[in-house]
């Protein structure tokens, strides 16, 4: 099988794609600070950050593509420490994408739907970007530099993601459940918008554009634009919780350090023509639940 490298494999998303590359790659996995063991994955610990390490994987491995999932990907935690930040989510994919074009491999990132302002959702991916935070600038940064140096690269520009935790990381989903579970009232957003996927969906959408070989921007959103309190109101009832523990609440009601836009779903009808096909929120909660994931 041929070699696929992909970085981050210790964060939520990075995990559940090692989980379906291995079927038809070999795959190599990189992390940073969290080791962790993946079934038929290679893992390795590099600084993405530092070129040198960097050119040291390619060279060593040797892949035949590159999904770099790696990133720093809270918000607020971009807000507050912009320049370490900008080494990892700006720096580190621009290089990935120099030594991508230098083997002429196909190249995979993965970008955010928080490139828009939330103004004029949905959004297809010819709409013009305009973040309201550092970590959608350094997205949108990171998109165009690497179009630039690598014009075959693909942006994958993911949406709000959810699913079991992995062993070193976890989606928005488990402290929400644990806060339900402890009888506690969980506030959740009525006027914010996205169009969320499983952490598995995502894996898939990721294989189909390295596989189809898309070259520019693709959306992988799911088919259904929710806000977080809907979004909450069918986990309890999944859950068979009483929805008394969910209340709406507004964006302006919380502090928060990085700017939230209000709406960034994304108009993904470019992967489903691929073959991209997203379950409803239910029934990924509801697969989730059968299997013992949540």
């Amino acid at each position: 099988m041929k070699k696929l490298l992909i970085t981050g494999a210790s964060g939520f998303l990075g995990w559940h794609l090692c989980q379906l590359a291995t079927s038809t790659w070999e795959v190599y996995g990189t992390y940073f600070c969290h080791s962790l063991d993946i079934p038929n994955v290679k893992m390795i610990s590099v600084n993405l950050t530092y070129l040198p390490d960097l050119k040291r994987v390619f060279s060593e491995i040797k892949p035949a593509a590159v999904i770099h999932t790696a990133a720093q990907s809270q918000p607020n935690v971009c807000q507050v420490q912009p320049e370490e930040s900008h080494l990892i989510n700006v720096k580190a994919a621009c290089d990935i994408a120099r030594l991508c074009a230098d083997d002429q491999i196909p190249c995979v990132f993965t970008s955010t739907d928080l490139v828009f302002d939330g103004y004029k959702a949905p959004y297809k991916e010819t709409d013009s970007v305009s973040p309201v935070s550092i970590y959608g600038e350094q997205k949108v940064m990171a998109e165009q530099g690497m179009l630039q140096l690598y014009p075959m690269t693909t942006i994958c520009r993911m949406p709000l993601m959810f699913g079991s935790p992995t062993p070193t990381a976890q989606s928005f989903l488990q402290p929400f459940i644990q806060t339900l579970k402890q009888g506690k009232t969980l506030k959740l957003f009525r006027d914010e918008f996205r169009t969320p996927v499983s952490g598995t969906t995502a894996a898939k959408g990721l294989l189909l554009a390295l596989e189809k070989q898309v070259q520019g921007i693709l959306h992988l959103g799911g088919k259904e634009r929710i806000s977080r309190y809907d979004f909450g109101r069918i986990l309890v009832d999944i859950l068979d919780i009483p929805t008394e523990q969910i209340t709406a609440c507004r964006q302006q009601d919380v502090k928060m350090a990085a700017p939230r836009p209000a709406d960034v779903s994304l108009d993904s009808s470019q992967a489903f023509a691929l073959g991209y096909s997203p379950l409803s929120v239910r029934e990924e909660l509801k697969i989730l639940k059968e299997t013992h994931q949540l």
